[in-house]
């Protein structure tokens, strides 16, 4: 199948109703002068250009978790090659639906804490939206030093920018696929959804998409730039060279370079990312994030959405029950871990950590330190500032709660990541022993979560009622209906 783009004619395959376009490129090679440079368009071609392999991803190295398939959810590591700010097109082969409209296009941004992960992970095939009438999109995007290290000298949110410069080539070629470029639905997980929440905060993406939903994600883990400059020169002392464009520009992208990467993000490195109030936006988890106090982001995403940027947008948004017991649970930690360490673990990232924990039971008659510690921390770093963004977003807000348990390490529950298989209809690629949902997810359940994001994404819809701050609705998706939800314990240490 052939299709003309802004840059030239690609050819696909066609599979089971589906016609698959891959590694189109819809910014050009960020190599040489363009390595730290605003995306721009690719060079066109002449002829027809194949699309169909997924092409190179940007630089990263993945670390497996025994027990686990993570190459399932994050995909099998860096695939080299220089011309990776690319994009998959899934797309009903039949073009426009029976009644001649085009279609509802959704563009999904993947996750992997802003230095891992592309497009091609096998649990976000697109494939099963396509067969329900989407146009789907997934695309890769800078990470690490190259998309998200304020460098002096250098745009800041590179990656950000990419992302943005990936939804215009979706404005501009929707419509050869099928496609509405009027009715585009961004969303992503983890990373992916926090940088989804900062583009709906942001001014520069403005009548790029008309829905958003967020999956385990919020618009709280930006840093100031001065702070995040304080990573700028770390990284620079351990690689040897001048904390600006110029040193950085002196190493190029591989081993060395991740290598520092890899050591400057050990829990162990001593580096203060904590604002001028003693927290740390992103709790560790990360040391590259987006930054606030540009033109991506004028503002904290929050006191955007307060003065109202980002209500014209339909918003989904929640989180899963369990979110940190993916980080816990699989290392034995949330077992383990004592009273002193989970104090002092919690002290780097909030000045208030003891009566913090003391909320969720610490020093409780009968509540281990590791639960204690892991439930206040479901709440800290992903329920808590979630609800907080649906607050504060001035449009139509839709909340819901993932609330299945894997029996995975003898109960990983209802874990990070354990709604894409649902989401996507790809339980297959993560069923089994070592299947992040462990052997017989159900697929009804997945049947549900996914026609949900697909009515929504077709013009809007949902089987619940609005959240607001006083009207706390909240849809659990196994449940298959809506509770009030009162406030959480970490609600007074969180604002």
């Amino acid at each position: 199948m052939i299709v003309r783009t802004t840059a030239g004619a690609i050819r696909g395959i066609v599979d089971g109703g589906v016609a698959r376009f891959r590694g189109v490129p819809y910014a050009a090679a960020p190599v040489g002068a363009a390595r730290f440079a605003i995306p721009r368009d690719p060079a066109p071609w002449d002829g027809v250009r194949d699309a169909l392999e997924p092409g190179p991803n940007a630089p990263q190295r993945v670390k497996g978790v025994p027990g686990l398939d993570a190459a399932a959810l994050v995909g099998e590591g860096w695939r080299h090659g220089d011309e990776y700010l690319t994009l998959d097109v899934f797309a009903p082969c039949d073009g426009q639906a029976e009644d001649g409209r085009r279609r509802p296009v959704m563009v999904f941004i993947h996750g992997g804490g802003f230095v891992i992960g592309s497009k091609d992970a096998p649990v976000q095939d697109g494939s099963n939206f396509a067969r329900d009438g989407i146009v789907f999109i997934s695309i890769n995007y800078r990470l690490g030093v190259d998309g998200f290290l304020p460098i002096p000298g250098v745009p800041t949110n590179l990656g950000l920018r990419d992302m943005l410069f990936a939804l215009e080539w979706v404005r501009c070629n929707a419509v050869s696929f099928g496609g509405d470029p009027g009715n585009v639905t961004v969303f992503g997980e983890s990373a992916g959804a926090m940088a989804i929440a900062d583009l709906v905060a942001s001014p520069l993406a403005k009548g790029l998409f008309r829905r958003a939903i967020v999956q385990s994600g919020h618009g709280r883990m930006t840093r100031d730039i001065a702070v995040a400059q304080r990573l700028v020169r770390k990284l620079a002392k351990l690689l040897r060279i001048s904390p600006d464009a110029e040193g950085y520009r002196s190493v190029e992208p591989g081993e060395t370079l991740l290598d520092a990467v890899e050591k400057v993000s050990l829990p162990t490195t001593r580096l203060d990312l904590r604002d001028a109030e003693g927290h740390e936006p992103v709790f560790g988890i990360s040391r590259f994030v987006p930054v606030h106090g540009d033109d991506v982001l004028p503002l904290k995403p929050l006191d955007a959405l307060k003065a109202g940027t980002g209500a014209e947008i339909d918003l989904l948004i929640g989180t899963n029950a369990e979110e940190m017991n993916l980080y816990f649970v699989p290392s034995g930690l949330r077992e383990k871990i004592g009273r002193l360490l989970a104090t002092y673990v919690f002290h780097r990232v909030h000045p208030r950590a003891r009566k913090l924990l003391k909320a969720y039971g610490m020093g409780r008659r009968g509540m281990k330190p590791g639960h204690a510690f892991t439930d206040a921390a479901n709440d800290l770093v992903f329920r808590w500032p979630a609800r907080r963004f649906a607050e504060e977003h001035q449009g139509r807000t839709h909340m819901y709660e993932f609330e299945w348990r894997s029996p995975l390490f003898g109960g990983l529950g209802a874990a990070h990541a354990m709604e894409l298989p649902f989401v996507f209809d790809s339980l297959a690629t993560t069923t089994g022993p070592d299947g992040l949902c462990g052997e017989n997810p159900p697929q009804a359940l997945a049947d549900r979560v996914h026609r949900i994001w697909v009515d929504f994404a077709r013009d809007g819809s949902l089987p619940w009622r609005e959240f607001t701050r006083e009207h706390r609705a909240v849809f659990q998706l196994e449940r298959g209906e809506a509770v009030e939800e009162p406030p959480f314990p970490i609600a007074p240490f969180l604002r």
